[in-house]
């Protein structure tokens, strides 16, 4: 073995350290605080898989975008605004079970490729800022959502059932119930082994997604997304529609993110009208960098491993805050404060990461004109 082998092996396990840092992390605090939180293996393990039905596909919604070299797509909570819209309609036309699911999805999927395109097209305009972008676009959409949910339903868009509309007569609710739609998907097919209930066919849902995913990166689309996430340039040059496949990407990801609001809700049983869709996105993007993802790599593994490890920290932390100081809300500060952290921490590391590869490529480059003088 050579001296630069050993040299790049002695270096490995600091490297893999590094790049699975939050990973490990999330796992320490984990493996503190579920002894303390005294609850039992069945309990956990239930509340895994619910958590695994309801978050995942909302979570694989994000991958497109990164292999198309997009970052983190905030702008997911378009297509989370797009699902409410959908149930909000079942709801109002009184059309429950797995029937107002699949309306509400029939709905969801046009708004979601309307504003898909849309923040699409302004992504294109904002190349290599995309993910600050995507925020505020979902900022500046979720004051029109307010606009057309608080003002215009009901005097616009007719809105008949009062269970759902202000008491002023126009507008709807804070929070719309969704009691004879809850967990309609999730107990379907659901088994129950030793206490323990596994929603099969949420599960399986969402496993058809994965394959999806795997499928069309085999694609001619999906490997034209692949070689833009690597060098736009080298991409156009080749003869790809650069702007058309990062449309593309956003408008998939925005659809899924729709689908995949409509599975959650499902699973609450209600609709914060107002602020659902708010949190989802950041929540499901921290999962992802929780489970290994960074802003221009993930995989199918990275969103089930971030589900499990940020949901159960979500879990244990109210209940091990509780025992440790005495108060509960310090586990509820401690794991919003965590999911903002991660996404941070994400960020700052892909931005060192790019500024080494930077000087790296320099002084290779000062390297090869000296040789070549």
């Amino acid at each position: 073995m050579s001296t630069k082998q050993k040299k790049n092996g002695a270096k490995s396990p600091l490297e893999l350290l590094r790049n699975n840092s939050v990973p490990i992390m999330f796992i320490l605090i984990c493996a503190v605080c579920i002894p303390v939180s005294g609850f039992s293996p069945g309990y956990l393990i239930n509340e895994i898989l619910t958590r695994m039905g309801r978050n995942t596909f909302l979570i694989l919604s994000l991958l497109i975008p990164i292999m198309a070299g997009m970052g983190l797509n905030f702008g997911m909570t378009l297509g989370a605004m797009a699902g409410q819209l959908g149930l909000i309609f079942a709801a109002d036309w009184q059309i429950w079970g797995i029937p107002g699911m699949v309306l509400a999805v029939i709905i969801s999927i046009p708004i979601s490729v309307l504003l898909g395109l849309f923040c699409g097209k302004m992504l294109n305009m904002a190349k290599g800022r995309e993910m600050i972008t995507s925020y505020i676009i979902a900022f500046f959409m979720n004051g029109l959502y307010q606009l057309v949910v608080l003002y215009m339903m009901g005097p616009v868009i007719p809105i008949k059932h009062s269970s759902i509309k202000l008491p002023r007569g126009y507008g709807i609710r804070n929070t719309v119930s969704l009691l004879n739609m809850r967990q309609a998907l999730d107990n379907l097919w659901a088994i129950r082994i030793g206490g323990v209930k596994i929603p099969v066919l949420t599960l399986l849902i969402t496993g058809l997604l994965c394959l999806f995913i795997i499928w069309f990166r085999k694609t001619k689309l999906g490997q034209d997304m692949r070689a833009v996430g690597q060098d736009m340039d080298v991409a156009r040059d080749a003869g790809i529609k650069v702007e058309r496949t990062r449309i593309i990407a956003i408008v998939l990801s925005t659809v899924c993110a729709g689908i995949g609001m409509v599975i959650y809700l499902q699973n609450m049983g209600n609709i914060a009208t107002y602020s659902s869709h708010t949190q989802i996105g950041m929540f499901c993007i921290a999962a992802l960098l929780v489970g290994g993802a960074s802003v221009d790599k993930a995989s199918i593994g990275n969103a089930f491993l971030g589900v499990v490890l940020f949901h159960l920290m979500f879990i244990v932390a109210p209940s091990a805050g509780a025992k440790i100081t005495g108060d509960s809300m310090i586990g509820e500060y401690f794991r919003v404060f965590v999911s903002y952290g991660v996404i941070t921490l994400a960020l700052i590391m892909y931005e060192t990461k790019k500024r080494i590869a930077k000087g790296k490529a320099g002084e290779q480059l000062k390297l090869d004109q000296s040789e070549e003088e």
